[in-house]
Order: C-alpha cells, then sequence, then structure tokens
C-alpha cells in the first residue's frame, strides 16, 4: 500500500497577509465566523486533489473531533472537542473553507466531544445531525439541543446498521451503539469509512463492552486507520478488538490530562501489533488522505 507522511510549516498570518496583498480578498469571513483559526492552524490547506478523501483528526487538546471531506467535496464533523474550543473549531472549518456540513455527528454526550458543536451548528450550515438514544443533564448537553431546536433541525438516532447517503463513492457505515445501556461511553456512534480499498474506524469513547457488542454483531470491523477508543484509555482497545480491526496505522486524540491517556497498557498493545501511532499531543493535527488505494499522512508537527 502506498504511503507518504509529509510535514507542512506556513506561517498562516503570512498567508493571510499575502493573500490580501496580492489578490485583495477580504477578511471578513473571518470575523463573521466568530473566530480565528486554532493556535495549530498554521500548516491548514484547503487544496484537495480530485478523487482524494480527507480525514483530520484535529488537535482540540483532551478532546476529540475529525473531520471529513469526500473526493466529491461533501463534509462531514463528528464531535468538536470541549466547550473552551469553540472559537477554535469555527477556526478550524474557516481554514479548510468549510461553510456546510452535510452530516454532523455527536457521538456521545461527553462535553469533551460535543462542548463545541452547538456553537458550530449556531454558525454554520447544517444538513443532518446524529447522535445516539441517550440523555445527559449536563449544560452542555442541552446547549447542544438548544442550538439545534433553534436551527430547525432534527436529531435522528445514531445506531448500528444505518448506511449514511453522504458521497456515492464513499462508503459511510454506522457500527455502534449495537445494544443500549445506560453508560455514555459505550453508547458511543461509531463510524466505518470505506473509501475504494481503504478503511477508517472512528470510535468514540466506545469501551471494552460496545467493542464486544460489536464483535458479536458479526459486523465487519476490518480497518486500515484506527481512532483508538476513549483517548487511548485501557478501558478500550481490547486485545480481541484490535485483533479484529488490524489496524496498519492509528490516531489518539489526547492532549494534557490528569487520567493517565494514553495509557501505558494500550500503547504498548498497539506496539505489539506493529501499528504505527500518530498522537495530537505530540504531533498536533493529524491528516490523512485517501485516493482509494493507498494513505498520505501529514502531521502539523
Amino acid at each position: 500500500m502506498i504511503r507518504q507522511k509529509t510535514r507542512r510549516t506556513l506561517v498562516w498570518g503570512y498567508l493571510l497577509w499575502f493573500c490580501v496583498l496580492i489578490t485583495g480578498c477580504s477578511l471578513e469571513g473571518w470575523e463573521a465566523a466568530g473566530g480565528q483559526p486554532g493556535e495549530n492552524a498554521s500548516w491548514i490547506s484547503k487544496e484537495q486533489d480530485e478523487g482524494q478523501l480527507r480525514v483530520l483528526f484535529l488537535d482540540v487538546g483532551q478532546g476529540a473531533s475529525q473531520l471529513l471531506i469526500s473526493p466529491s467535496g461533501h463534509t462531514m464533523l463528528i464531535d468538536a472537542g470541549n466547550n473552551d474550543k469553540e472559537d477554535e473549531m469555527l477556526g478550524y472549518l474557516q481554514a479548510y473553507g468549510v461553510r456546510h456540513l452535510d452530516l454532523v455527528i455527536g457521538t456521545h454526550p461527553d462535553a469533551d466531544h460535543i462542548g463545541g458543536l452547538d456553537r458550530v451548528i449556531d454558525r454554520v450550515d447544517i444538513g443532518q445531525v446524529y447522535m445516539p438514544k441517550v440523555q445527559s443533564n449536563t449544560k452542555t448537553f442541552e446547549s447542544l439541543l438548544t442550538s439545534i431546536r433553534n436551527k430547525g433541525l432534527k436529531v435522528k438516532t445514531a445506531k448500528a446498521g444505518l448506511d449514511l447517503a453522504w458521497d456515492e463513492q464513499v462508503q459511510v457505515k454506522m457500527l455502534a451503539p449495537a445494544t443500549s445501556t445506560d453508560d455514555n461511553n459505550n453508547m458511543s456512534a461509531v463510524v466505518k469509512v470505506t473509501y475504494g480499498d481503504t478503511s477508517f474506524l472512528l470510535t468514540g469513547d466506545a469501551e471494552s463492552e460496545s467493542e464486544r457488542a460489536m464483535l458479536e454483531s458479526g459486523a465487519n470491523l476490518r480497518a486500515d486507520v484506527l481512532l483508538v477508543g476513549h483517548h487511548g484509555s485501557k478501558s478500550s482497545t481490547t486485545a480481541r478488538f484490535l485483533n479484529a480491526v488490524k489496524p496498519k496505522y492509528a490516531v489518539i486524540q489526547v492532549g494534557e490530562n490528569s487520567y493517565g491517556h494514553p495509557t501505558k497498557t494500550i500503547l504498548d498493545r498497539l506496539a505489539k501489533q506493529k501499528v504505527e501511532v500518530y498522537r495530537n499531543d505530540l504531533q498536533g493535527t493529524v491528516e490523512i488522505v485517501s485516493d482509494g488505494k493507498g494513505y498520505q499522512i501529514i502531521t502539523e508537527r
């Protein structure tokens, strides 16, 4: 499988200045979006070659957010970091030229996953919203529901077995939650994205209970790229689950934290399987580009 890894080090401010100087383009869009690009956005490019699927594991600190851009330019956002990442999320979307999100998925009600979604929904044109059927009495969750209602949107239930219409070249299948539980993490929406011969498994905070249910469901869990569950907690990424996925690459969405994420247990387990690991805390935003046959992996640092 073809693979190339590169790093981009362009300075965002210089690019904006150059754009204004040479083309006379306006910066008003940034102000209208209510935020600046995240401090980690200096290397971002809007350019996309035809026939590419871009999966971006955005650096939102100790939280999670994935932005997907299809070969046809359709967009999907899964989670949006914590409450203090709202402006940063808007900045990322602006930097990637995203004005419309065809699909928005809130994997589960935890603040470090849905905290920034209310502001995104307030400011960006939204197609469909999917969330699992689990409630939370937190202000974060209530704020998200208020933004959804105010936008005139309805939440569709995220559950195993759904095939999401997104891009006719890309299959998007929901593999979890496969069973019902009161545990937020194990109600996480898990999404498998397949483009040609390449595949991504995006797991939210799914833990061993959900992993077991997915295994028992008989779903095809095999994927080249795995978003490691629950930020690398030892409660996720069981040996049996990892053996079923058999990833070549893994991404851990993690920032500075007091939980010990990612744990040595999981790092050792991935190393034993010879999985190449990328981490937001070490490499910033991680972008994996697929042409349907192989991957280009781009790290911020």
